[in-house]
């Protein structure tokens, strides 16, 4: 199981009224630290689908989203629970790096 994409449409009914976990990776096409995240965040989708729904929101194609959750540079990755914010990782990190990031919300 991969990350999934999110729009503005779907963000509510997949992020904030998700009763799991979720981690939003806002990203671009034209990010280089982006694309090399995001095979780390398939994995981590697909070892802890049980824990924690991760999904990609493009900035560019949803700027007010990225807005309203203060993204000033990208890879950032919001994680929500219960529709709120509780925690942020910003940049492309190694798997083992993120994945301790992420060791409470996925334990």
């Amino acid at each position: 199981m991969s990350a999934r994409a999110v729009t503005d449409a779907t963000f509510d009914q997949e992020v904030i009224n998700n009763e799991k976990t979720v981690l939003v990776d806002f990203w671009a096409e034209w990010c280089g630290p982006c694309r090399a995240v995001s095979p780390i965040l398939d994995q981590i989708a697909s070892e802890h689908a049980d824990k924690i729904d991760i999904v990609k929101l493009n900035v560019d194609d949803f700027p007010a989203l990225a807005a309203k959750y203060q993204i000033t540079s990208i890879p950032a990755m919001k994680v929500f629970q219960k529709g709120e914010v509780v925690k942020t990782v910003i940049g492309a990190k190694p798997k083992v790096a993120l994945v301790a990031d992420l060791a409470s919300y996925l334990a």
